[in-house]
């Protein structure tokens, strides 16, 4: 049973649920995500394998998830970068925001720590975890999900707005 740390709107811990359980019912709890930049300044984007629970098979960041109850959060980030891509680094802390959307019957109401990181290799994706990868610019992605808003997970369109890189 995999469990996630709920917290108060100051990101204090408050307890833990069952991580299924705390997005049926809407709970606030703690997540990171994960934007790695290559040297020309784009985005190492994942496609997220049809297999997960919700969002499958949209593009979306790095790399997310949610930190174990006792787990450092720098822990976290280096062991699911490392799980889902292959990439063992740490990336730096940037910023954290909370966000509420109701996805099919699943709630996402996150306090989500975003990481910031340099990586101009290829991931070793982790097939049950990820569908695909590439890189792309922060203006291309923009563009696209304007385009075609449905390709994309929507905390990652949160995400995007508060990043200045153009």
């Amino acid at each position: 049973m995999e469990e996630v740390v709920l917290v108060d709107e100051l990101d204090q811990e408050i307890g833990t649920m069952e991580k299924i359980e705390a997005h049926r019912k809407g709970a606030l709890h703690r997540a990171f995500s994960i934007l790695l930049f290559n040297s020309k300044g784009e985005v190492l984007l994942q496609k997220r394998a049809q297999t997960k629970y919700h969002s499958p098979g949209l593009w979306t960041n790095t790399c997310c998830s949610h930190p174990k109850p006792g787990e450092l959060m720098q822990t976290a980030v280096r062991r699911k970068l490392m799980h889902e891509m292959g990439i063992d680094l740490l990336p730096t802390y940037s910023h954290k925001f909370i966000y509420k959307i109701q996805l099919g019957d699943l709630i996402e109401h996150e306090v989500d720590h975003i990481y910031i990181g340099k990586f101009d290799g290829q991931p070793a994706i982790n097939k049950e975890e990820v569908e695909d990868w590439k890189y792309m610019g922060t203006k291309e992605i923009r563009t696209d999900i304007l385009a075609n808003p449905d390709r994309y997970s929507h905390w990652f369109k949160l995400i995007l707005e508060h990043l200045n890189t153009d």
